[in-house]
């Protein structure tokens, strides 16, 4: 019998694959270890289902009572077999369910973020109550409840809290696109389909965030469902909220909820003007070409290149976080059980209509908790003015008294021990970059287009302000629609 040849290159590749295995478990091996480095420098929270593999979550779901339910249904309504149906629910599970990277997160992530943020602002983050934090059990269930200023929200919390929780996120479809989808997969978000109103893929979001939340996976969730173009907080959505609580229906879970309200406020959010230009474009104003949109970006980016090329670089003033205290979500089911049925034994109108006051006061514990930066402090005092020329002493006057109010109600305002002079240079020296505020003499002037920027940081705030605008109103006799940011 003759023995079989063996081609020339099979060795060199055989080679090639051994080393090439040998490379993957070594990097493995390594990246493992940082993340242990890490973990242990940080003391942070890492809830053990966020490491599960993806395969396994998958396969749990497509074996959900509950998904093969949905699945009939539409195989019926549609009159489709039901293989291909259940090839649509692998689809949309493999599209949310992350691969989270204990590597990434603590390492890359956290150095990345670490970055960004400390090249464009001041952070800063205050626990309104660490003890009460210490004092949750360890198997409690906690939502991160915050407002949605920016896109930058998802990096500031994050790195913010870092030492103390690795938060996953539902995020939108903007952030589908290549690194961005791997990288947030891999830091443990999840993504959904918003305005996606197919019953099959809600009840397959709703089991997998179920699932993530039945085992203990922290999660991060802002209410508004999109960002505010005017600056103001938007009316809670309680979809995903629902979904969260849904897992209280099981016993033993409903013990061990918790949300936390969350406050995020900016000297500068990057995407102002983008917003605000869309909320002209809702009102029926025409909406910017793609032309002039590039340009625009463009020009933000040859800009900041130029500045940090040339020395000239500032950074965009403060990045302020608010963490409140947790509020368990057991006392809350209890008083709407008290109130006549229990929740879950509601029809669905009732449970949602519950659901929504009890989302609508979580939004008032977010605002709040919304730290009250410079600019925003800045902007609500020139928002009392009728006019747009402000006297510096009126203003400065203004500041003080303003901030004081705040402080009385119990507002966290940043760095409160401020002289309202040094308040107003901080934030005066970004006003003027922006060209919202010019100095002339002993007066400020409010530029063209800067009052629509002035409103929209006075408006981050406006929610705060109420008893001063009563005070404004009995010493200045202004006219309540002069009050246009309060």
């Amino acid at each position: 019998m003759q023995g079989l040849s063996v081609p020339s290159w099979a060795l060199p590749l055989a080679g090639l694959l051994t080393l090439a295995a040998a490379a993957l478990w070594l990097w493995r091996r390594w990246t493992a270890r940082l993340a242990r480095r890490a973990l242990l420098r940080f003391r942070a929270r890492v809830d053990r289902f966020k490491l599960t593999g993806k395969r396994y979550i998958v396969q749990s779901l497509l074996a959900d009572e509950r998904i093969a339910a949905a699945v009939d249904a539409h195989a019926t309504e549609h009159g489709v077999p039901r293989a291909p149906v259940w090839r649509r629910v692998e689809t949309y599970l493999d599209e949310i369910v992350p691969s989270f990277n204990l590597f990434m997160y603590y390492q890359f992530g956290y150095a990345i973020s670490k970055a960004a943020l400390g090249l464009f602002y001041k952070t800063s983050l205050r626990i309104r109550d660490p003890k009460a934090f210490e004092a949750l059990p360890r198997e409690s269930i906690v939502i991160y409840l915050m407002n949605h200023r920016s896109n930058a929200d998802y990096v500031l919390a994050s790195y913010g809290l870092a030492g103390q929780v690795a938060i996953s996120y539902a995020v939108g479809e903007w952030a589908r696109v290549f690194p961005l989808e791997y990288l947030f997969k891999s830091f443990g978000s999840y993504f959904i389909r918003r305005r996606y109103r197919e019953p099959l893929y809600h009840a397959v979001l709703e089991r997998y965030v179920q699932l993530i939340t039945r085992n203990g996976v922290t999660q991060g969730l802002f209410p508004e469902g999109g960002l505010s173009r005017d600056g103001r907080l938007r009316p809670a959505k309680i979809g995903m909220l629902d979904y969260m609580l849904g897992t209280a229906r099981e016993p033993g879970f409903a013990e061990r909820m918790y949300v936390v309200p969350v406050g995020l406020n900016y000297d500068r959010v990057l995407e102002d003007r983008t917003l605000l230009r869309e909320l002209r474009t809702t009102e029926g104003g025409v909406p910017p070409s793609r032309l002039a949109q590039f340009r625009e970006v463009l020009n933000f980016a040859v800009g900041s290149f130029g500045r940090l090329g040339t020395g000239r670089w500032k950074r965009y003033g403060r990045a302020a976080v608010v963490v409140g205290d947790p509020i368990p979500v057991a006392p809350w089911l209890a008083d709407v059980a008290a109130r006549g049925a229990p929740l879950f034994a509601r029809e669905r109108h009732e449970r949602l209509a519950e659901v929504q006051r009890f989302c609508d006061d979580l939004m008032h514990r977010i605002g709040a908790v919304i730290p009250v930066t410079a600019v925003p402090l800045v902007c609500a005092a020139l928002q009392t003015f009728d006019r747009e020329v402000v006297e510096e002493q009126a203003l400065f006057a203004r500041i003080e008294e303003l901030r004081d109010v705040l402080i009385a109600q119990g507002a966290e305002v940043v760095e409160p021990q401020r002289e309202a002079g040094e308040t107003f240079e901080r934030a005066y020296r970004m006003l003027r970059m922006r060209r919202v505020l010019h100095r002339e003499g002993d007066a400020f002037v409010i530029l063209p287009r800067g009052r629509e920027l002035i409103s929209y940081y006075a408006n981050g705030i406006a929610h705060l302000c109420g008893a001063y605008e009563q005070r404004v109103r009995a010493q200045d006799a202004l006219p309540v629609d002069t009050l246009v940011g309060l």
